[in-house]
């Protein structure tokens, strides 16, 4: 099953990680100054992950695949890992709009 890893770094910050049923990582947030804003930016994911137009494809400086989820504000909420071809990047964000809604939050 799908999971919201919520994170605390050395620093104070936090950040979570979108993680799939086969526990790879799909997206990641930015760093957030409190544990409330990082939750806000989860509950972002499961509101738009669902919508085709939050999604912005993109090719990195090496050629390789990853994609932004945007807020309707038009924020980066999470960027994608790198995927090799269209095919895995696809796989991702199918993934990503099935499971977001119904994820739960581990802490850790």
């Amino acid at each position: 099953m799908a999971t919201f890893e919520l994170k605390k770094s050395d620093s104070g910050e936090f950040h979570f990680n979108f993680v799939d049923g086969d526990d790879k990582t799909i997206l990641r947030s930015e760093q957030y100054g409190s544990k409330a804003s990082a939750q806000n930016g989860i509950e972002s994911v499961r509101n738009n992950a669902g919508n085709d137009a939050r999604y912005e494809l993109k090719t990195s400086a090496s050629g390789k695949l990853y994609f932004n989820l945007k807020a309707a504000n038009g924020q980066v909420i999470g960027t994608s890992m790198m995927y090799a071809d269209e095919a895995g990047r696809e796989a991702a964000i199918a993934g990503l709009k099935s499971s977001a809604a119904q994820a739960s939050v581990v802490e850790g």
